[in-house]
């Protein structure tokens, strides 16, 4: 279970992605959720590796971003993945990445 900061942060990103992408409802909750999912993961990997270089979180993300990828595949329309691709890239600091 994400802890409140995360849990805002993912609303927060969740409406901004909504609006770039002009996502439905129902795209905005199964949106949400892959948002969670992959937060969660990367509180559990820096949880369970205090001491993680930057590099490695960064390593580490790549398994996470391409699961969350995965789920979006199976609701967004392909104009809309074109543009959630583009999220993603701006997304960095939101996923721990602050480059």
């Amino acid at each position: 279970m994400p802890n409140a900061e995360s849990k805002e942060a993912v609303v927060a990103e969740l409406k901004r992605i909504a609006v770039s992408l002009n996502l439905s409802e129902d795209q905005k909750r199964q949106l949400q959720t892959a948002l969670e999912n992959a937060r969660e993961r990367l509180d559990e990997i820096r949880q369970t590796n205090p001491d993680i270089t930057k590099a490695d979180v960064i390593e580490k993300l790549k398994s996470v971003r391409g699961t969350a990828r995965e789920r979006v595949v199976k609701f967004l329309t392909p104009d809309q993945l074109v543009k959630w691709d583009a999220e993603v890239t701006k997304a960095k600091t939101f996923l721990g990445i602050n480059a």
